[in-house]
């Protein structure tokens, strides 16, 4: 299974309107440390399936030569993880979408104008896209319906993404994601910032040492992180275009 982080910015992404820091000022030149909004993609036997839909989607997809969507999955229904869908229009039709009843109600009502085949997917019972069992786990996080992590779970391979969460993570949860091979965790800001909703570098850092990821990368970034190069000494950051083999 090939992974690719399309997106690993937060809601605002990098640079930010309007800020003059030193790593939006790097990131209006480009490369690793110019972060758009949050999507994931994953590819195998044929299939794409995308793990939310960021309002960067268009381009995130164009730069990837993707041209068909075998499925997408809903992580929540914050703006910022499912606003792209609509780029699908006049694309492709009928695209099979997954998620928590609520989080789906909420988003497609949004995107009334599309048309999708929807599949309401039950928290912490597996569901199979081709030869994958995907699972949807809740966590904390403020939104509309259940916010939830996906457990991905391939050849004997097990990938989790944490999806937008603080770190109390509820107990039911933290069992199921255990001993991952590859764990892609929110971070939204470094250790010397605190946020509610969210986790920092420390917490996301301490949760992968928790559960006993084989392989950790933080994203959902922020430009409160120093530009890519210098901040990835110290973290295991993700940047958009980041390929992980599973």
């Amino acid at each position: 299974m090939k992974i690719t982080l399309l997106g690993t910015g937060d809601s605002v992404g990098t640079p930010k309107i309007g800020c003059n820091c030193r790593t939006c000022r790097e990131a209006l030149g480009g490369g690793r440390t110019r972060r758009t909004r949050f999507s994931i993609m994953l590819e195998y036997s044929g299939r794409v399936v995308l793990v939310d839909t960021s309002p960067d989607l268009r381009w995130q997809l164009i730069r990837n030569g993707v041209s068909h969507v075998d499925a997408v999955i809903w992580t929540h229904s914050h703006y910022d993880h499912y606003a792209g869908f609509g780029d699908f229009y006049r694309v492709q039709n009928n695209v099979d979408v997954y998620g928590e009843k609520k989080t789906l109600d909420y988003i497609l009502h949004y995107l009334h104008f599309m048309s999708y085949v929807r599949h309401d997917v039950e928290l912490l019972k597996p569901f199979r896209i081709g030869e994958v069992n995907f699972t949807l786990f809740p966590v904390t996080h403020y939104c509309i319906g259940t916010p939830c992590g996906i457990i991905v779970e391939w050849n004997g391979k097990k990938l989790v993404i944490s999806g937008d969460t603080n770190k109390k993570i509820p107990d039911e949860s933290l069992k199921l994601i255990k001993n991952p091979d590859v764990f892609i965790v929110d971070a939204i800001v470094p250790p010397e910032y605190k946020v509610k909703k969210h986790m920092n570098a420390e917490e996301a850092m301490e949760l992968s040492k928790e559960i006993g990821a084989k392989k950790t990368i933080l994203t959902h970034l922020s430009h409160l992180y120093l530009p890519h190069d210098e901040a990835s000494e110290i973290y295991p950051l993700g940047y958009d275009q980041m390929v992980i083999e599973l």
